[in-house]
């Protein structure tokens, strides 16, 4: 019965922690800490030239328009970790130049077959980019907790 009421109360308290996880930080602590919009632009654009030297995960990126992800990930970093940001959620590939539908996260994965190997390899890029800026660790933690439950849209096979 004691077993029970444990794994009862650790599962309300995940699901609590995961609903949590996906809205954005409602004081800018976290924000401030990764260093602004500057140091969050200095963390995007250090995490892509890592992303894009990675070979476990270099040629899933291929055919992206980097730019558009360098802005959105700008934004969204930005916004969950507390900041004035919205992150706007369009995505458009280079076949698309910039016109055509937005799409959510999940969509925008579903065809690309992204594996838990190669989401891990993205989430340890990111981890690097913040310790090359000095981002103090809990603060990083932070931010990985927002972005950690879009791996359920993002893993995909």
């Amino acid at each position: 019965m004691r077993k029970t009421i444990q794994t009862a109360g650790l599962a309300l308290l995940l699901a609590s922690a995961l609903a949590t996880a996906q809205t954005p930080y409602t004081e800018d602590s976290t924000y401030r800490g990764l260093g602004g919009q500057e140091g969050i632009g200095k963390i995007v654009d250090t995490f892509i030239t890592l992303v894009l030297a990675d070979p476990r995960i270099k040629e899933s990126f291929a055919d992206f328009d980097m730019k558009q992800l360098n802005l959105r990930l700008r934004e969204q970093f930005c916004e969950f970790s507390g900041g004035p940001c919205k992150y706007t959620g369009k995505y458009r590939d280079k076949t698309m130049d910039g016109v055509g539908t937005v799409r959510d996260m999940k969509s925008v994965h579903i065809d690309l077959k992204i594996t838990n190997a190669q989401f891990n390899a993205l989430a340890e890029d990111l981890q690097i980019a913040m310790e090359r800026h000095h981002v103090p660790t809990s603060v990083s933690n932070k931010l990985i907790a927002k972005l950690a439950p879009m791996q359920r849209d993002i893993v995909t096979k």
